[in-house]
């Protein structure tokens, strides 16, 4: 086994006393190409052009003597040390730092970064990235090969952003770019490189510094809690957006950082706006002007970002992205068939009757979703004299796809 493992960050700085002294010893380097050409690597050592970390780390845990892994940047900032020191290889770890790709691309941008979100785009993550770039101002994106400010742009298409576009960051190729989102495509960039995704309605700057990395979910201020009572969006809602059935359906839905939330029907877009709230990136869906007008203000108010779609459903679904959660304010069994065939992990919606109850759930079985069903009655009192104020009865239906779990 490798006497000892030293994990080096590189950001184009020299490197330092610390990094030397452990390169000069080491009998094994990893790397990538421009890593293994650096002139600190001993020539006799056995050099591993890294490609798999895990590949590496087992050639690494056989090797007799001292080896370094060198990576860009800081190596435990989404790099290489929590796969080096996972239990099945047996290695202890000893890192030397450097400043992160994130923290050298704001520097860059002049740009403070502690409000920021930080996500990673993989081929497989693509979308999800995307999504916190829907939902969120402030977000670093790092990229990779088929994920990169191209395809980013393409799924945010209708979101207009600012790209900051910082590529091969400490070499001498550095380059950083500021476009808008929507010219991003147009060109080839250059890996590795890293993308700060800035912008979005009420785009809002903290007067002082944070207690929290990332989005501070108590700023811009709101309503402490969700599904609020009806009085705080100022308009009237109907029986489909009462307080408690809102609650149900966004405890059913389960909106998350990195999904994307339909709401179709989304009338005062009062569950889109808790929805966001959430982290999640949301779409609603209208085709009363009134509507989405109300729902933008309601996204305003609480200090969220949300795209609103004036159309009729199902026909405007089908130029929507793909959705993980689904709910349905209204619309008719049309509009579940279509939202089911979209295959989102969850479909929620509401029914006055029985009989409706049981057509939709028809309907979500027939799409292949596991149904379930709820009458919920809500009654709310008056508690100067305790007598009752407004009564709601509905079904709460949703549909689970089988294969997405609890």
């Amino acid at each position: 086994m490798a006497d000892r493992v030293t994990v080096i960050g590189w950001d184009g700085s020299p490197l330092t006393a610390a990094a030397k002294s452990a390169l000069s010893a080491a009998t094994l380097v990893a790397g990538a190409a421009h890593h293994l050409a650096l002139p600190e690597v001993p020539p006799g050592a056995e050099r591993i052009r890294l490609g798999s970390i895990d590949l590496a780390a087992r050639r690494i845990a056989g090797h007799r003597g001292s080896a370094v892994v060198l990576a860009d940047g800081d190596p435990g900032f989404f790099g290489v040390v929590r796969t080096l020191r996972a239990p099945e290889h047996g290695l202890e770890v000893e890192v030397v730092p450097a400043v992160s790709a994130v923290a050298s691309a704001f520097a860059r941008a002049g740009m403070a970064w502690d409000d920021a979100q930080v996500v990673v785009a993989h081929r497989r993550t693509l979308r999800r990235a995307v999504n916190v770039c829907r939902a969120h101002t402030k977000v670093a994106v790092l990229t990779s090969p088929g994920a990169g400010p191209a395809e980013l742009a393409l799924l945010l298409d209708g979101i207009h952003r600012t790209f900051v576009i910082c590529e091969e960051l400490g070499t001498d190729r550095e380059q950083v770019t500021v476009l808008t989102s929507d010219k991003a495509a147009d060109h080839v960039w250059r890996d590795p490189n890293v993308v700060i995704v800035i912008g979005g309605v009420g785009t809002a700057i903290s007067p002082g510094s944070g207690w929290i990395a990332g989005r501070d979910p108590g700023y811009p201020p709101a309503e402490r809690g969700w599904a609020l009572p009806t009085e705080e969006y100022g308009i009237e809602l109907d029986e489909g957006e009462s307080t408690w059935l809102r609650a149900a359906q966004l405890a059913r839905l389960g909106a998350r950082t990195g999904d994307l939330v339909w709401d179709i029907g989304c009338g005062s877009g009062a569950l889109a706006a808790e929805a966001a709230r959430f982290g999640a990136a949301v779409i609603a869906v209208d085709d009363e002007p009134g509507a989405c007008a109300s729902t933008a203000a309601a996204a305003r108010r609480a200090g969220v970002q949300l795209q609103v779609v004036q159309g009729r459903a199902p026909h405007v679904l089908e130029r929507l992205p793909e959705p993980d959660v689904v709910r349905i304010g209204a619309g008719g069994l049309d509009v579940v068939t279509a939202c089911a065939d979209r295959r989102p992990e969850r479909i929620v919606t509401h029914a006055a009757t029985r009989d409706e109850a049981e057509a939709v759930g028809t309907a979500l079985a027939a799409g292949g979703y596991e149904v379930e069903c709820a009458l919920l009655q809500s009654v709310g009192l008056d508690t100067g004299d305790w007598s009752e104020r407004e009564r709601s009865v509905v079904f709460l239906v949703s549909g689970q796809r089988p294969e997405s779990g609890p």
